[in-house]
């Protein structure tokens, strides 16, 4: 080994490559492309590949194609946290929510993370195991960490609704299925409506009353449920049931649907999801009673596989991909708008999808 420095160090090879230690051979490091680079090489001025770059429409179409070949060309990429420094915008939404697990919780991300994508922003999930104010905020300590322009929150459950859960003032959000919309910007489902058309739809081919089973009791959107079917029950002047309580899974609705098989009055149900009306379905089997002959059946989502189930079930439609298009659309306005804009309420529609589980009552 060659000690030539004064030092006694190893002498750096010629040309000083040893600077920077990258492992490049020849010991230099890849230096970064410059928008000045692509500017050179595209023939145009810096101003005009910044506006090509952040998706500026004043570029004439034959000046953009020319400056994204130079930057294919050159391996040239954008420094967007630069950007978003620069212009206080990070093109991210977060979205926090409770139970991903849930088919419309989950459904409803699928949706935001597309529609996001349409838009150019990116989206960030930090689910939470148990809603509590302190983990709510901390989440939205996390979002502010992670650096969104805005936040979804998606928590079914009775927090935001009573107030036990109130969110950072001066944040970009809108809310899913909660009845905050005097404080917040809440986009959801019409659940009321969509019961009432499954227990009319059940009513009107000739039953005498509807049992139900319920979601949690917890869950803005279940209670939604059951308070339309209790209403349309009573305006009818039809007998109201005593409900049975699930909790969205199929084991709840086979657990509920054991006891309605033994009951030779229950000629028709309403399951507030299809995960339960698919356990419902196995315990009618199991007790001997036929759907639709003996009993019909109607559920709540429409699930995919809803359309598969043994005998395809009718069902209330929820448009999930809607719900996330206004979603995202809702935190838009907000960022491009600022503070103006308003609390309120945003219902999707339903509609009812009627399929082979429900026929009129024997007789």
């Amino acid at each position: 080994m060659d000690l030539d420095g004064p030092s006694g160090r190893p002498a750096a090879p010629a040309g000083g490559a040893q600077r920077g230690g990258s492992g490049i051979p020849g010991g230099r490091r890849k230096q970064r492309v410059s928008m000045a680079d692509v500017a050179r090489l595209a023939g145009v001025s810096s101003q005009t590949v910044s506006r090509v770059a952040n998706g500026h429409p004043g570029v004439v179409g034959a000046t953009r194609e020319q400056v994204l070949a130079a930057m294919r060309e050159l391996g040239y990429r954008p420094n967007s946290a630069a950007r978003a420094l620069r212009y206080g915008q990070f093109n991210t939404i977060g979205v926090i929510l409770f139970n991903l697990a849930s088919t419309g919780n989950s459904r409803t991300v699928e949706a935001i993370a597309t529609h996001a994508a349409a838009e150019g922003y990116a989206i960030t999930l930090i689910p939470i195991d148990v809603p509590t104010q302190d983990n709510v905020l901390g989440a939205f300590t996390r979002m502010g960490e992670l650096a969104v322009d805005a936040v979804i929150v998606i928590i079914e459950i009775h927090l935001l609704d009573a107030g036990t859960v109130t969110l950072p003032p001066g944040v970009h959000v809108v809310v899913v299925d909660s009845d905050a919309g005097d404080r917040y910007s809440v986009v959801d489902t019409d659940q009321a409506e969509g019961a009432r058309l499954a227990v009319r739809h059940l009513l009107d081919l000739g039953h005498r009353t509807v049992w139900h089973i319920t979601g949690p009791e917890t869950s803005f959107a279940s209670q939604r449920r059951a308070e339309a079917w209790r209403q349309v029950l009573k305006e009818a002047g039809r007998p109201v049931p005593p409900p049975l309580h699930g909790d969205w899974s199929a084991e709840s609705g086979y657990a509920a649907g054991l006891a309605l098989a033994a009951d030779p009055a229950c000629t028709a149900v309403f399951a507030s999801n299809d995960q339960m009306a698919l356990g419902l379905l196995r315990a009618l089997h199991e007790g001997g009673r036929a759907v639709p002959g003996d009993v019909s059946v109607v559920g709540f989502d429409d699930i995919p596989d809803a359309a598969c189930f043994v005998p395809p079930l009718t069902t209330v439609h929820q448009d999930f991909a809607e719900v996330g298009r206004r979603c995202v659309q809702g935190v838009l306005r907000q960022i491009r708008d600022g503070g103006d804009w308003r609390p309120g309420t945003e219902l999707v529609p339903t509609r009812l999808v009627v399929r082979e589980s429900t026929a009129p009552p024997r007789g």
